[in-house]
């Protein structure tokens, strides 16, 4: 899997169809659909539509395996997941962090655990960056 390709503008509809590629690939589009239909009714033509676009962005590739295609993810879910973080810090708190989780904080949305994972992580860098 490719992790240079994190550049196209993938719609929500398309994020949950690759989300659940991510989890199990290579799959089918009715594999797709029934992985799914677990969380809400998807319809098996919209799901297509999505897979095409998919295809076109260069975010997804197929194999044709007798008469189905087996679909898999070109850019892996770190790779995408830390392009959209970065650019939605950079667009809307102008590239800092701290104002992100303060508003978290405030809002007493993080858990113990979230701040324990915070703590971890500025330990680790603190190591690294030393």
């Amino acid at each position: 899997m490719s992790n240079d390709n994190p550049k196209a503008d993938i719609s929500n509809a398309e994020f949950e169809v690759l989300d659940v590629l991510w989890d199990d690939y290579p799959a089918t589009s009715s594999d797709i659909v029934k992985r799914l239909n677990q969380k809400k009714p998807w319809h098996d033509k919209t799901v297509k539509t999505l897979l095409s676009r998919l295809v076109k962005k260069g975010v997804v590739d197929f194999d044709k395996a007798q008469r189905q295609y087996l679909y898999r993810p070109l850019i892996a879910r770190e790779d995408y997941t830390k392009k959209e973080a970065t650019s939605f810090v950079s667009r809307i708190f102008k590239g800092k962090v701290a104002p992100l989780v303060a508003g978290f904080a405030n809002q007493n949305s993080l858990s113990q655990q979230d701040v324990d994972e915070l703590k971890a992580l500025i330990k680790q860098w603190e190591q690294n960056n030393d």
